[in-house]
């Protein structure tokens, strides 16, 4: 795929055209990208981008604009240029792992799809990554070239694809790291991680039992920390013993008989201790109170 001509529409941009040339930036050697609206050069093309009315993914024409569109996901996400150029392109973008390609369908590419395409149901109010993209476009006031804001646009967007995709495979990479921890828990009502890993959504959704999580700090100490009832909530499936909220230190010693503990939260949230030991002493004792 070297020495490949791009074709999309000029003037202004939006999220959806600045991404899919993002990813033909990850994906190709090297390209030349043609901002256009003429017939004849967009027939030329070897890839055409959001314009040109016509959508085959054998002949890399990603238009949604035509009649019809470009079909719809099964939530009833309309798919914009973005999302039909990732159903062929997503999953070389992220080294062949189909999970990781459906993560970022669903946490970003639908999204923009769905502003894109004034599929407003679902989607977050604020300002969204698509109109941040959006204010890339040179204001009435600016004495700026178009094309110039979109290749400004358009690294901005591929460094935001880098980081969705980091983030994806670390939460997929998590989920499979917790998932192990709970199947292999001597205790399923507390589950022990042998480094920090965010384990709230796959804790909450795969084990019923577990009351606390055990995991170690980026300081080196331990903690133990209550599972929510449910995700996006402050309510915990059971909170730790009453008597230990907002104590540290040496009254936390007290209380515990534990000669480590380092101080427990007054929400009864979380608590630590200097030693792992210690940390499954506390989280015993929080079972049982």
């Amino acid at each position: 795929m070297n020495n490949k001509t791009i074709a999309t529409h000029n003037g202004n941009f939006h999220a959806d055209d600045v991404f899919s040339i993002a990813v033909f930036k990850h994906i190709l050697p090297s390209f030349e990208l043609i901002r256009t609206r003429n017939l004849e050069l967009i027939a030329k093309a070897d890839i055409v981008v959001d314009v040109g009315g016509e959508y085959d993914p054998e002949t890399d024409r990603f238009d949604h604009h035509q009649r019809g569109g470009a079909g719809e996901r099964e939530n009833g996400i309309p798919y914009s240029s973005f999302g039909i150029i990732w159903q062929k392109y997503g999953l070389e973008m992220c080294d062949g792992n189909p999970d990781l390609a459906n993560a970022l369908d669903a946490g970003l590419v639908s999204t923009i799809d769905a502003i894109d395409c004034g599929y407003v149901q679902g989607v977050q109010e604020g300002i969204s990554l698509s109109q941040t993209i959006g204010m890339f476009n040179p204001t009435w006031q600016e004495d700026k070239h178009v094309d110039e804001c979109f290749d400004e646009a358009v690294e901005f967007a591929s460094r935001i694809l880098t980081r969705f995709i980091a983030a994806a495979k670390g939460g997929l990479d998590a989920k499979a790291i917790v998932a192990k921890a709970i199947e292999n828990a001597a205790d399923p009502r507390v589950i022990v991680l042998e480094q920090y890993t965010p384990w709230k959504k796959t804790v909450v959704n795969l084990s019923d039992e577990a009351l606390f999580v055990v995991y170690p700090s980026q300081t080196g100490e331990w903690r133990i920390q209550t599972v929510p009832a449910e995700l996006g909530t402050f309510e915990n499936r059971k909170e730790l013993p009453q008597a230990w909220a907002g104590l540290s230190d040496k009254e936390l010693q007290d209380v515990t008989g534990i000669d480590d503990a380092m101080f427990c939260h007054n929400g009864l949230f979380i608590a630590g201790a200097k030693s792992f030991e210690s940390t499954m002493k506390m989280a015993e004792m929080a079972v049982d109170a």
